[in-house]
């Protein structure tokens, strides 16, 4: 498969943690991952922004215990 995004993140949406992956790396090179669970209260949200932002993730995928699958541009993610 083709890299296409030089940064992007998975979210996985529970009732009380959200589990984040970020892809990031050169699209010619093998990609690197981070893996951190934040907590759904306010202060674990805005940690998961602060850390997508440190992280300049461009495009940001969730995934809820609904089971559908939304996809967001960063943007929207970071003026929430």
């Amino acid at each position: 498969m083709e890299a296409m995004i030089e940064r992007c993140a998975g979210l996985d949406v529970h009732q009380e943690t959200v589990v984040a992956c970020v892809l990031f790396g050169p699209l010619d090179k093998k990609t690197k991952t981070s893996i951190e669970t934040f907590s759904t209260t306010i202060t674990g949200l805005l940690a998961l922004s602060d850390w997508l932002a440190t992280l300049q993730v461009s495009h940001v995928v969730m995934k809820s215990l609904l089971h559908h699958l939304f996809i967001y541009p960063s943007e929207f993610i970071f003026s929430c």
